[in-house]
């Protein structure tokens, strides 16, 4: 077995800004060969956060919600942030009621994400909910999320949607299909 790359050297880092949600910080780094270099990176709450992938009935329940970064309405998977106290799939469960009126008797994890590795420290972990039951928790919502749903079946044409362009919702898709093709 040979051995991977030697991870470099922080050698120093600092605090340039700060928000509500996000710290950025400086970084100097030393590889192995010796270069030094000068990254940025952006550190997050480090509670970790949750899509879902909500089957109910055959179809896929989507939420249709304003997103700041794109000034538009985005269709994707229900979200958010793990609370304190909270592990995923109870984190995974709330979004489900606060968003789409929906809890799981059945959450699945399928796989921990990066959100942007070369840059940004979060992470977020990719569940499926099934056996769905009428629940709905008070969000933090400004205005009701639209609720869509979307054919099983039909899971290709969402990739033609183009309101669907998250990657986080796409790589969830793909992974819900893997998931839902290995029960077959």
């Amino acid at each position: 077995m040979t051995q991977g790359p030697i991870k470099p050297e922080i050698l120093h880092t600092e605090l340039v800004a700060k928000s509500r949600l996000f710290q950025i910080e400086q970084i100097q780094l030393r590889f192995s060969n010796g270069v030094e270099r000068q990254y940025e990176r952006m550190r997050g709450s480090g509670r970790g956060a949750v899509m879902v992938v909500p089957i109910h009935q055959g179809n896929m329940l989507l939420a249709r919600e304003y997103a700041a970064g794109t000034d538009n309405y985005e269709l994707g998977f229900p979200k958010g942030l793990i609370d304190p106290g909270e592990t995923a799939a109870q984190a995974a469960n709330r979004e489900l009621q606060e968003e789409i009126g929906y809890g799981s008797h059945k959450l699945t994890l399928l796989k921990e994400l990066s959100l942007a590795p070369g840059y940004f420290s979060s992470k977020m972990q990719i569940f499926i909910a099934e056996e769905l039951f009428p629940s709905r928790l008070e969000g933090d919502e400004p205005e009701p999320i639209d609720v869509i749903p979307w054919e099983l079946t039909a899971w290709q044409s969402l990739l033609d949607n183009q309101d669907f362009s998250e990657s986080r919702s796409v790589s969830a898709l793909f992974l819900a299909q893997q998931y839902l093709a290995s029960k077959l």
